[in-house]
């Protein structure tokens, strides 16, 4: 499913117009990427959590020339599902 799939079920769920279901859906994806650049998590009760985690530097090799090289750290995205969410897809 893409953005457009999902404002379409979103507008037919919610009785709203397209437009209006592409507003929510941008203000969502902005409120959820603010609140993750600001180090806060975000959880939705039964679909699931967002969260910040810090991953180490580490050591990699290049696998064209089989040399080391240095993999900085970085902050990556994470979302563990909630439990009606899991449910869902068992």
């Amino acid at each position: 499913m893409n953005k457009g799939q999902l404002v379409d079920q979103m507008a037919q769920a919610a009785g709203i117009s397209k437009s209006a279901a592409e507003r929510a859906l941008n203000g969502f994806m902005d409120a959820v990427t603010d609140a993750l650049a600001s180090g806060d998590k975000v959880t939705l009760i039964g679909f699931g959590t967002f969260s910040v985690s810090e991953r180490k530097a580490r050591t990699g090799r290049n696998p064209q020339t089989g040399k080391p090289l240095e993999i900085p750290a970085k902050k990556v995205v994470k979302f563990k599902p909630g439990t009606r969410l899991s449910e869902a897809v068992d």
